[in-house]
């Protein structure tokens, strides 16, 4: 290999975030740093506790010092360094229905110093998209809502709380997957609007987020045709060149999405996608959360260095972007350095009292067992998630109501079991108790809004609790909407359902606001 390969493989070696196996180092992720790989992302399968996260951290930091590491932190629905208890702070969504722009920055502060101390350099959050689609399968309660300024004043908060604490935000999915209706890690999602429109609705948070400082912006796999009719924006020099740098005026890192996504590797390749996005202008390729093996990323690395050799990618324009991520590496070593990891904030209690004020509870019969007399009997309906929210991270009410009312007995209902025996056996198992029927993005399942129709006929003195995006309100004896279904909303519902805290208040002075009609 001539010296000036080498270099260019080095120099492709820059750009590039890879996942990996296990929660230490595997060998071929040290010797990759040690030849100049730009650093890694953190998933699920790399996590057991903080503690081992910083652990890990500082075993990649020992072969790099100046190492990004990257994480899919939102908090709420999905979040990676709290997956194997559930989060303790609630989603994006919550808060947006709070519409406290200082809690949102407190929260996102408290998070960044969480993942600080982990390691973590920056931060794939927060969801700046305008969920402006309610039957969007892929965003939902990620988004801070459908209003597009609501969406825009927390994200810069967000940006704010977490950069201030010395982690690089990453807005993210640009220009804004709120309006589709596929989800891009299975094919590629359409969005059908002019772009007039585009700068009234979905970019108006990016664009807020660029004027607050934010350090990233993480690419969406989008087809827009009224900015590219071949290309989703990933790998359009149009989207990222022409819009995002030029005429949005950003001059920090551009990093994609996970490139082994079909909506991107389905027509190219992950290697072809990944010089692709370069040429586009992006900065930096976020692989491996799907291949995460040597492989993949040497194939995505001599890919990128083919294209420059072909002529198909311009060495400057590779030499550009490695040395933005040398750039945000430097800013997060620097910033770490003078953040005061003593300042934390107290994260747990924090995120709990965003979870009781983004309650809204509303009592329809008084009848209702409410706030229940005794254990009770929950069914949760549990839908398939799509792949950014872990299968094993807990999520409900079952839980934190059986610690709150001991004898509460808790089932799960999937759509594949969702049969008219199930639901009949529910029925008798809950017998006499107060039945309490748990779900989560009811208007978009069919099975769950049939199965809820059944057990409501029989029993219509049942309590409903909405988990997911809120649906009709008019279900159920007494209806709770907790606007997320991380694990501490669903502790804030039964905490009103036991009657710890008062429906009519979140109970935090100072938190006072209507919630039962």
């Amino acid at each position: 290999m001539s010296r000036r390969d080498h270099e260019l493989l080095r120099l492709a070696d820059e750009v590039l975030l890879p996942g990996f196996t296990g929660t230490t180092p595997p060998d071929w992720l040290r010797r990759r740093l040690g030849d100049g790989l730009a650093g890694v992302v953190l998933f699920s399968r790399n996590i057991r506790d903080p503690e081992q996260v910083a652990g890990l951290t500082a075993a990649l930091r020992a072969e790099k010092p100046d190492l990004l590491v990257g994480i899919d932190e939102e908090s709420g629905e999905v979040t990676r360094l709290e997956v194997t208890g559930g989060s303790s702070r609630p989603g994006s969504f919550a808060l947006g229905v709070v519409d406290d722009v200082e809690l949102s920055e407190a929260i996102a502060r408290g998070l960044g110093l969480d993942l600080a101390a982990a390691g973590v350099t920056i931060n794939f959050a927060p969801s700046a998209d305008v969920n402006s689609n309610p039957d969007n399968p892929v965003i939902g309660l990620r988004s801070f809502g459908a209003d597009p300024e609501l969406v825009a004043r927390h994200t810069v908060a967000a940006v704010r709380g977490m950069q201030s604490a010395g982690v690089a935000a990453c807005v993210k999915h640009y220009p804004g997957h709120g309006d589709t209706a596929i989800d891009s890690h299975h094919a590629v999602p359409y969005v059908d609007a002019t772009e007039e429109e585009l700068w009234k609705v979905p970019l108006l948070p990016f664009r807020a987020a660029i004027e607050a400082g934010v350090r990233a912006v993480m690419t969406g796999h989008l087809l827009i045709p009224a900015l590219d009719k071949d290309r989703p924006a990933t790998l359009s020099p149009r989207v990222l060149t022409g819009l995002l740098r030029e005429e949005m005026g950003f001059t920090g890192l551009v990093v994609t999405d996970a490139i082994e996504m079909s909506a991107v590797s389905g027509p190219y390749g992950i290697g072809g996608a990944s010089a692709l996005a370069i040429a586009a202008g992006a900065d930096a390729i976020c692989i491996g959360g799907e291949h995460a093996d040597e492989k993949t990323a040497e194939a995505a690395r001599d890919a990128i260095a083919d294209a420059v050799t072909g002529g198909r990618l311009s060495e400057e324009r590779l030499a550009e972007a490695a040395g933005r991520v040398r750039e945000l590496a430097t800013w997060t070593v620097a910033a770490n350095r003078e953040g005061d990891p003593g300042a934390g904030l107290d994260g747990a209690s924090l995120g709990l009292r965003a979870a009781r004020r983004a309650l809204r509870v509303t009592r329809r019969s008084a009848d209702a067992c409410f706030p229940l007399g005794g254990p009770a009997y929950v069914l949760e309906f549990a839908p398939e998630m799509n792949l950014a929210i872990d299968k094993g991270t807990p999520w409900g009410l079952g839980g934190p109501l059986a610690e709150l009312v001991p004898g509460t007995t808790t089932t799960r209902l999937t759509a594949s079991a969702a049969t008219g025996g199930a639901v009949e056996a529910v029925l008798s198992a809950a017998d006499d108790r107060p039945l309490v029927l748990v779900v989560r993005d009811a208007h978009r399942h069919a099975w769950q809004m049939s199965a809820l129709d059944h057990l409501l006929a029989a029993r219509p003195d049942a309590v409903v609790v909405e988990m997911g995006l809120p649906g009709r309100r008019d279900l159920g004896a007494v209806h709770i909407a907790t606007h997320g279904s991380a694990r501490v909303c669903g502790l804030a519902a039964a905490e009103v359902l036991s009657g710890r805290v008062d429906g009519r208040f979140s109970g935090e002075a100072g938190d006072l606001h209507p919630q039962v009609s």
